[in-house]
């Protein structure tokens, strides 16, 4: 896609105060594209001092701005090579019965409460088709559902865009 439509195209809205600051936003430039950096590093490539920069993660983190940092695994190497998306249909008075059960399952890697037809989306990553029943079965006291097996990820899970520098 040529740049000058990537920019026509990029959404335009206002972060947090604390996000705006210009040196905030580098350092989770920074983090973003390299999580394992050290705070010497990292105050190096946004020009502070290693004592500073970790102060200033410290109060993304505790602000809540920085919710954590992960490890990227190949769901196929750990032998759950099937991915699919769970749509679930709660019957009524069910919901916080279904949120609960899907807590409960740990090849549920999201769990999202939605408004619309569905009352929840989950991804759920397993090892053969012959476990998505078993995954299934949990619900079908709660509410209906409706699969839809991952083909491909053409655009894996990516970093959140950032806003340009203030």
């Amino acid at each position: 896609m040529p740049k000058d439509l990537r920019e026509k195209q990029r959404l335009t809205y206002k972060p947090a105060v604390m996000v705006a600051d210009p040196v905030n936003l580098r350092i989770l430039q920074e983090l973003t594209q390299n999580p394992r950096l050290t705070m010497s590093e990292l105050g190096r490539r946004v020009a502070l001092s290693a004592p500073a920069v970790t102060e200033r993660v410290r109060r993304l983190e505790e602000s809540g701005v920085i919710r954590g940092y992960r490890t990227d695994i190949d769901p196929a190497a750990l032998g759950l090579p099937l991915a699919a998306y769970v749509r679930v249909r709660a019957n009524p008075g069910q919901v916080a019965k279904i949120a609960e059960v899907a807590q409960g399952i740990p090849e549920i890697v999201e769990c999202h409460c939605v408004i619309g037809e569905d009352s929840f989306i989950l991804k759920v990553h397993l090892p053969d088709l012959a476990q998505l029943d078993r995954v299934l079965n949990h619900f079908l006291l709660y509410g209906t559902t409706t699969t839809a097996l991952i083909q491909s990820s053409p655009v894996q899970s990516r970093a959140l865009p950032l806003p340009d520098a203030l």
